[in-house]
């Protein structure tokens, strides 16, 4: 019987998360919802690059924040080659995900089902579930790109920053790293899907949108610091603070 290390156990729970959030992000991101409504406040009108109305985001940004942790984790203890081999990994398997549903989508839907909703609004299953899960293809690869690109500039500063400040300020080099690599993810994204895509997005619409989703993003990476250091504290009990530090200067070391 194979016994696995506690190390290779951690990595396997972080890369799970990592990767479960990742991929459900890209599914549920094709909803978009209004954040005053769902908070029960009145409308803010904004008024950024021309553009007005009330904040708006994916339902995907729920989750991004907890990639970032896992992500700035994965880092702190497995280094470089931990954070591109699961990012590597979530991107097949987010485009393996997205190949599925193409062809769930063109699966020939059994009669009855089309209308088995119609009492609950919606008279035809098979439209609503293609337009749910058949994203644009400009919107896939916008995401993806994005996404990969914006892991390998985290983890390019992250250890830059990790070099000048060593083992102190954690939350410098976790928030730093999001806030350079997330800067570029939030409008290459947009850019690709909405601006050069179908759409035709024009910039002051995508400025503002890019900028609204990036402050989100930093207030959302600010805000989960403190669970941060509590992963690093409860990291530092399980495998024992003797080798959590070496893995911690081995990874500085990559």
């Amino acid at each position: 019987m194979i016994e696995f290390t506690r190390a290779q156990k951690l990595f396997v729970v972080l890369a799970a998360f990592f990767v479960a959030n990742a991929v459900l992000a890209e599914f549920i991101g094709v909803k978009i919802f209004a954040l005053e409504e769902t908070l029960g406040l009145q409308p803010f009108e904004w008024n950024l690059f021309g553009q007005s109305g009330s904040l708006n985001f994916t339902a995907g940004t729920l989750l991004w924040p907890i990639v970032f942790i896992m992500t700035d984790t994965v880092n702190e203890y497995y280094g470089r080659r931990g954070v591109r081999f699961i990012s590597w990994l979530a991107v097949g398997l987010i485009l393996y995900g997205f190949a599925f549903a193409f062809a769930a989508i063109h699966l020939a839907p059994a009669t009855w089902w089309i209308g088995v909703a119609a009492e609950q609004g919606v008279p035809d299953y098979q439209a609503a579930f293609a337009a749910v899960f058949g994203q644009g293809l400009w919107t896939i690869w916008g995401s993806v790109i994005a996404f990969l690109l914006g892991q390998l500039i985290d983890v390019s500063v992250f250890h830059r920053i990790r070099r000048a400040t060593g083992e102190r300020a954690v939350w410098l080099r976790a928030t730093g790293s999001t806030a350079i690599s997330q800067l570029i993810d939030s409008f290459v994204v947009l850019y690709i899907a909405f601006v050069i895509g179908p759409q035709h997005w024009s910039m002051g619409l995508f400025l503002a949108v890019g900028t609204l989703n990036y402050a989100y993003k930093m207030l959302a990476a600010l805000a989960l610091i403190p669970l941060l250091y509590a992963m690093r504290s409860l990291i530092h009990r399980y495998l024992g603070h003797d080798q959590a530090r070496d893995m911690m200067a081995a990874a500085a070391q990559e």
